[in-house]
Order: C-alpha cells, then structure tokens, then sequence
C-alpha cells in the first residue's frame, strides 16, 4: 500500500529523492487539477524545490517528507499563505500566524503543500465556492467530492497524495470519506491541537484532522496529534491517554433510519447489512436500537449555534475592515445564516448548547450498554455537480432575509439546508456531543460510487474506532480508490 507510511520509508531510505519526488509531484498537479479543481494554491515548483531543499529529514518524524495539503480554511493556516476560507471576501488575505494543527504536522516531518478547495466558511456538504468553482470527484467528475474537505478529498482519491489535511464540524470529513472511497476519522472534541487563531471551533464541533487510505496512517497520525494547548477550552477524557485491551466480541448497536425521518438510499443500507455480516463473522455482537436522542431537535439546534457563531465571526471582520457588510460580500446561504444569527436571542444560543450536553449524556448512556454505534455516514452517495439543492423561491427569500423575523429566518435556514441534509444527516451527532467517530470505505454502489459506513465510540475511545477499522481493512472489506489498489 503507497500510503503516507510508505513514502516516508521511502524517503528515508533514500530509494527515492525528495527532488525527484516533488518535481513529479508538481508536474502531476500541473495536468491532473484542471479536471478536479482539487488544489486552489500551489506553490509552484520552483518555490516547492526550494522549500524541499530546505527540508532535512529526521529518522523519527513518523511521516518525514511525505506531503499534506493543507485545507483552506482557518485551522490550517500557515504564516504568509493564503486564509481565504473559500470567500470573495477575503480572496486576497494571507494568515499572520501559523495555526499549533499546522506547526504540530511539520513537527511531524509532513511538508505542507499548497491549499485545497473548500465551501465558503466551511458551511456545506459539498465544495462549490464562488471564489474558486466547485471540486470534483475522482471516482466520476460529473459529482462532487463532498464538503467541506472536498478538495482535500479529490487531492487523496486521485492518488496525487496519500494523505490530507480535513476539518469536521458537522461531517465535513467523514462526508468526503464517504463519497470519495477513503478513511476519515473524526476525534473526540479537544483531542487535537486548536489555536492560536480560534480555539472553540463552533464550541468544540469542529476539530482538525486528515483523509486517509490506510488504518496504519489513520492510527499513526492520530496518536502523534493527539493532545493540545493548556489554552485550550476543551480537552478530552483521560481514556484517550489509557491503553485498553479491545475484546475479541465488541457489542455493537446499529441502525439505518434517519435521524431526522429523511430517506435513506437501499445502497446505504445494503452498506450497513453487508458490513453487519461481517462483524457477525469476526464474532461481534450487533443489535439493532432506535435513535436515542432527537435528531429533529439537534440539527435545529445546531444551525441556531452556527448562525451565532457566524454572526460573532462576522463582527469581528467587519471591524477589522472598518465598514458594515453587505449581501455582496458573501453567498446567498452565507448571507441567510449571518441573518439568522444576527436575530438569534442569546437564550437560544445556551438552551442549543445545554441540549448538546444532554445529548451527550443519552450517547455516553448508550455507550455503557455497547462499545460501538453503526450507521451509514451517508444515506445517499455523491451528488452530482449540477444537482439542485436548492429552489428559486428560498434563494428568493434569501434575498430578503434581512427583513425576514428571527423565526423565519430558521424556518428559512432549515430548509435551505434540507436537500443537503437528507443526503448526509448521520455526521452530525458526533460533533454535537463531542464523541469520535470513522468512516470506513465498506461498498460500492451499482453505479460505481462509493458510500461509506459510520462507527461512533465513547469519548476518548478511538481506540475502539482504530481496532475495528484494522479488522475491517485486514478482511479485505475496503473498497478504496482505484490508484490504491493492489500497490
């Protein structure tokens, strides 16, 4: 397998140069972006050399000289490279700092290289910003990668890279995971490194991280990451610092509804069903349960956080930019959810947060009963390029939302989200309670796209996560990209 390990032994073993390997690496970027607008900044190749050149590889540095493509947004900036976060408006600013996720990855031995496409403000399951034009998916170009880390999705299923930097904060890692054939662990909240720029992350659902192809770098990376600043507001159980004795028999629950009454496709049930027969094989017990919290409540919750969360954001930049914002200075979906926080009482803000917490306590409850969670990580594969997900009449009333009463505007929010989330409305769980969770590349569909399946754990508890993804992948049960095929 030429995964990130791989190439670091590579490297180290000096069977291949880090000047050959850079200078084939730009050139295969130079021919292959064009089809999947994957990388939205590359340093070129002269100023790659130069940067390779400069780079000395060190025996312990557990992925030395291996690339990782850095997202474009905020947590994975680095000093003097663009910070665009996918928007017109701030198209040309460049981050003062580089963020602790992006230095620990150096600390890593990983070279950064360039910036990958993502949805203006990281807002979206797909990846179609206005700035830079939507990414495409390697398995078919016709469909999306998925969002937000659809770029760095499209960078990894390519097999230009074998690995990427990604973020999460409803799903925005394991939904390319899904859609793209790859591994996308998202960790308990606090487990990585946050700051100095943001330390919350939309109050600790979002997190950074990485898309991969093997359990080896999955595993890897997470334990060399894992930890963070004494700053920082959230930190995880101390499981995560444990070593635990994985049982021979996990007991698992499983479900395919729903969370929010939506379809699901009979391909991501066939997914769960035939993943449960092998979990059955490996001697695992599964149940199957219903929802144990309201997934109705939740993600209306959810989008009345991230609209406050977006309305403080916006402050701040129109301070810095000494004048108010308008609708031209964003996307319409931007401008509905800026409008919404603006009106949002602060009650709503702490009740969202308080339901949060009650939901983590439903999950950890059902984590005292068993070690696993099962669903779909999403209930459709990847959408089309084209397809509609929204109406003329909601982008109509968009137009208008600044006018629009506080409950409008989340009735407004909510269904224009409502075509997105019916495609993906199982991620979002995870980063509301702060639990980890994976998905792991298990079917195809008869289409030929791939979908993936979802395991939630108890906080601190990857190492559950990590184990049944090893036993999966060591039964031959992933179906990954083409380029990672028998190599």
């Amino acid at each position: 397998m030429k995964d990130a390990t791989y190439w670091s032994e590579q490297f180290k073993q000096k069977e291949i140069s880090l000047a050959e390997y850079y200078q084939a690496l730009s050139q295969r970027i130079k021919q292959e972006n064009s089809a999947l607008n994957a990388w939205v900044e590359w340093s070129g190749e002269e100023l790659m050399q130069q940067q390779v050149a400069d780079f000395a590889i060190a025996e312990d540095a557990p992925f030395a000289g291996v690339p990782f493509p850095l997202k474009m947004l905020g947590g994975q900036d680095k000093a003097g490279w663009k910070s665009t976060n996918g928007s017109r408006l701030l198209a040309e600013i460049r981050a003062h700092k580089t963020s602790n996720f992006t230095e620990k990855i150096e600390e890593l031995g990983f070279i950064p290289a360039g910036k990958t496409n993502a949805p203006e403000f990281g807002f979206k399951n797909i990846t179609d910003p206005v700035l830079y034009g939507p990414a495409r998916n390697p398995w078919n170009t016709e469909h999306s990668p998925g969002g937000s880390s659809g770029g760095a999705a499209a960078a990894v299923a390519s097999g230009i890279v074998p690995i990427a930097g990604a973020s999460d904060g409803g799903g925005s890692i394991r939904i390319p995971a899904s859609f793209c054939g790859l591994i996308g662990l998202k960790p308990t909240r606090g487990a990585m490194p946050s700051g100095p720029g943001g330390w919350r992350g939309w109050q600790g659902a979002s997190i950074d991280f990485a898309l991969t192809v093997s359990m080896r770098d999955t595993k890897k990376l997470f334990y060399a990451l894992r930890g963070n600043e004494k700053a920082a507001p959230y930190h995880p159980p101390m499981d995560e610092w444990q070593s635990h004795t994985t049982p021979k028999s996990l007991k698992i629950a499983y479900l395919t509804d729903s969370p929010i009454g939506s379809s699901v496709s009979d391909e991501a049930v066939k997914a769960v069903q035939n993943s449960l027969k092998q979990l059955i094989e490996l001697g695992h017990e599964v149940t199957e349960i219903a929802w144990p919290v309201d997934g109705q409540q939740l993600i209306r919750s959810y989008y009345s956080m991230n609209a406050a969360e977006t309305s403080a954001m916006f402050d701040g930049i129109q301070q810095r930019l000494g004048r108010p914002l308008t609708i031209n200075d964003m996307e319409l979906l931007t401008w509905g959810i800026y409008q919404y926080g603006e009106k949002t009482p602060v009650k709503n803000y702490v009740n969202a947060l308080n339901l949060w917490d009650r939901a983590a306590a439903a999950m950890e409850q059902l984590f005292t009963q068993y070690d696993l969670f099962l669903t779909p990580t999403t209930a459709f594969p990847a959408p089309r390029i084209d397809e509609e997900l929204q109406s003329d009449n909601i982008r109509e009333r968009l137009m208008n939302a600044e006018s629009l009463s506080e409950e409008k505007l989340a009735s407004l929010v909510y269904e224009m989200f409502e075509k997105s989330l019916t495609l993906t409305p199982f991620t979002q769980l995870a980063n509301l309670t702060g639990q980890p969770a994976i998905s792991l590349p298990a079917h195809l569909t008869a289409e030929g796209l791939p979908l993936g399946i979802q395991f939630m754990a108890s906080k601190g508890r990857e190492d559950l996560l990590l184990a049944i993804g090893q036993q999966l992948e060591e039964q031959g049960c992933f179906i990954l990209p083409e380029a990672y095929r028998d190599n």
